[in-house]
């Protein structure tokens, strides 16, 4: 009984922690298991990642359509841009991935941001002002 009631705490721990983080942010969308926050603030690719460490969570990577829906539901009427945790300096090869898991060969090394229209894109302007969301 011990054990069952220890395991029922420490989810109950776990579930308060991820939501008492997910409640200090602007924007908070929740897909599966996973939360995206923030702030609605612009920033570089390496102010993104920066961030999203200080905040002891990562920059988000969508691993499906409907993540990558929600992602794109962060834009405002102007900025239509987000920075995701694909760089490709550290990535083997250069591509572009969209959600239906084309590859397309690409020229140019950079990061990711997602559009407006949740297609990714490859960009060797790493220092553009792009949103910044993170996942937990």
């Amino acid at each position: 009984a011990f054990c069952i009631f220890s395991c029922y705490l420490l989810i109950f721990c776990f579930i308060t922690f991820f939501c008492s983080l997910a409640i200090n942010y602007h924007f908070v969308r929740r897909v599966g298991q996973k939360y995206f926050v923030s702030n609605k603030e612009r920033g570089s690719f390496s102010r993104a990642v920066e961030f999203c460490s200080q905040q002891h969570i990562e920059l988000a990577l969508p691993q499906n359509e409907e993540e990558n829906n929600a992602l794109t539901q962060v834009f405002g009427d102007v900025y239509k841009a987000a920075w995701i945790s694909v760089n490709n300096k550290k990535a083997e090869g250069n591509f572009e991935v969209d959600m239906k898991n084309q590859h397309k060969s690409i020229q140019d090394t950079g990061c990711t941001m997602l559009s407006e229209n949740g297609i990714w894109q490859v960009t060797p302007e790493c220092s553009m002002n792009a949103y910044i969301i993170c996942q937990l």
